[in-house]
């Protein structure tokens, strides 16, 4: 393995064009419980580009220059003293170190060996890195939050998103009946998913259509929370993912019955496992839409805040 690194790293916070791709970065070494993972693709997420203009996850005082991203799949090169669950050679992936910073727009990251599962046969690398943090805040809401089952009647906003899409195809793997809303573009994606109702946002007012909902998975936010609330039958929980919901949302669902909450996604392993089972049984399958060279991650950002992603913006390292 060589000593150093080729890595995107930012020396301040702004606009995309703060990324930059350095080399010869020393490359890191495994501590205890840790593995040192090839880097083959890193999946790209709304949360990088708010932690690279300074509003999302901050890092520790004085840690500047940083490098950010939390999805990855790649090939185990080393272990640390006490892995005993991976081996040099096997396929990896998973979110890395959330919520500190992750490190994974690199060609090597380390990574505490409890937070990967082995990468879905299913999937290339490519596909793979574009699942961890998505896939496992959209399972965290919909089963650890939701308790989706067979009978219960899911809500999506945002169906055709990077979250939303597969957000669906969770719902559905779990037995439950699911709504989503999309842009007019975007519905025959959503209904390639399989969903039983899609609502074009363009055209129709969702709560003239829903009815009897249990779980809101609601990636959009503004109105769409007090919105959400009177289509909902009682018991029903609202998760709001990107900002918590306001407190007007939080007691109006207390009147009628409800909760409305929020969730910051965990690197639960045992969920990822689960979710690496859906993928390789054909019921969970990411749809990738940009894939670009690590030295572009700053068009990766620009895609993702100008709105013209399609899926998954992924970087492939190898």
């Amino acid at each position: 393995m060589p000593e150093t690194m080729r890595a995107v790293r930012q020396h301040s916070f702004g606009g995309p064009e703060v990324l930059r791709l350095d080399e010869g970065i020393p490359r890191p070494e495994p501590l205890w419980t840790e593995v040192l993972v090839r880097v083959h693709a890193a999946g790209v997420n709304p949360v990088d580009c708010k932690t690279r203009a300074g509003s999302g996850i901050s890092p520790s005082q004085g840690e500047l220059p940083i490098t950010i991203g939390w999805d990855v799949s790649g090939v185990v090169e080393s272990v640390g003293s006490g892995v005993t669950r991976f081996v040099p050679g096997d396929e990896v992936y998973g979110m890395v170190n959330f919520p500190r910073i992750g490190g994974t727009y690199a060609e090597y990251v380390t990574v505490d060996s409890r937070q990967l599962a082995f990468k879905p046969a299913a999937l290339t690398h490519v596909e793979a890195a574009g699942v961890p943090l998505v896939a496992l805040t959209a399972w965290q809401s919909l089963v650890s939050v939701g308790r989706t089952g067979p009978g219960t009647r899911v809500l999506v906003h945002g169906a055709a998103g990077g979250l939303g899409h597969l957000a669906v195809q969770i719902a559905r793997a779990r037995g439950a009946y699911v709504c989503g809303t999309a842009g007019t573009q975007q519905l025959e994606l959503v209904k390639s998913l399989g969903i039983d109702e899609a609502y074009d946002y363009t055209k129709v007012r969702f709560e003239e259509l829903a009815h009897d909902i249990d779980v809101v998975v609601d990636t959009v936010a503004g109105e769409n929370g007090l919105r959400s609330l009177k289509v909902m039958r009682t018991g029903g929980v609202l998760v709001s993912l990107p900002v918590p919901p306001d407190p007007e949302t939080v007691a109006e669902a207390a009147r009628r019955g409800l909760r409305a909450v929020s969730l910051t996604v965990e690197g639960d392993r045992k969920d990822l496992e689960d979710i690496t089972a859906l993928i390789d049984a054909g019921a969970l399958r990411p749809v990738i839409g940009d894939v670009l060279p690590l030295e572009r991650a700053d068009k990766a950002h620009e895609l993702i805040e100008t709105g013209q992603a399609r899926g998954k913006v992924v970087l492939q390292v190898v």
